[in-house]
């Protein structure tokens, strides 16, 4: 499995345009035969603030993804909403091993 985690800033008048993109773009990527996994959560204490968790089953499976007409139009929506350019981090799974996704 290929994780990764995407953390992104978001201004405080923009949150709930961002998140009505950004679920929009989940619910899609979960039928992509690539993502096994598409979390969407929300910092407690900075309502701003979120983390994508994108799990996906092979390490070229993000670049499937980025090429989808989804993917892309959540970008192009969510750009201007942003305080500041997303990020991520990139992990290896551990548990469950990759056949128990």
């Amino acid at each position: 499995m290929y994780i990764v985690h995407v953390h992104v800033h978001v201004k405080p008048e923009q949150v709930e345009a961002f998140k009505a993109a950004t679920l929009e773009n989940a619910r899609s990527s979960l039928a992509e035969p690539g993502v096994a996994r598409f979390d969407v959560i929300q910092e407690a204490d900075d309502p701003t603030r979120f983390v994508l968790v994108e799990v996906y089953r092979t390490p070229g499976d993000p670049a499937r993804h980025k090429e989808t007409a989804h993917y892309n139009h959540w970008r192009e929506t969510v750009e201007p909403l942003l305080a500041e350019p997303r990020t991520r981090t990139v992990y290896a799974n551990v548990f469950p091993d990759d056949g128990n996704w």
